[in-house]
């Protein structure tokens, strides 16, 4: 029924038509009405489709992640949590140091020579 106006100027010249159609009985009050809620409603989408997506451009270059995207990445540390404790833990096997080993590796003492 209503074409969308691209600007404003257009806007105002295409409800000058459907005044001057309603005024002269072409179309009724409803049918004017109905097609400025469908231009208003379809204009509110595009407003709000621009909205959102200038601010996903912005927090994107902020570093900032969407709140799904997080929940997301804290189930899955969640999961790899207990994943963890539930698999045994290995050990490594610990090295004993023998004492009379390291009292023979003691670093050399220098002799201070006499002139």
């Amino acid at each position: 029924m209503a074409e969308r106006p691209a600007s404003a100027s257009e806007f105002l010249s295409t409800l000058k038509g459907y005044f001057n159609a309603l005024s002269e009985g072409e179309r009724t009050p409803t049918e004017v009405a109905s097609a400025f809620n469908e231009w208003a409603r379809e204009g509110a989408e595009s407003v709000k489709a621009k909205i959102a997506e200038e601010v996903e451009l912005a927090v994107a270059k902020m570093g900032f992640v969407k709140r799904d995207e997080y929940e997301l990445l804290l189930d899955r540390v969640t999961q790899l949590e207990k994943a963890n404790k539930k698999a045994p833990v290995k050990k490594s096997p610990v090295k004993k140091v023998d004492s009379t080993n390291v009292a023979k590796k003691k670093a050399p003492v220098k002799k201070k020579v006499s002139k």
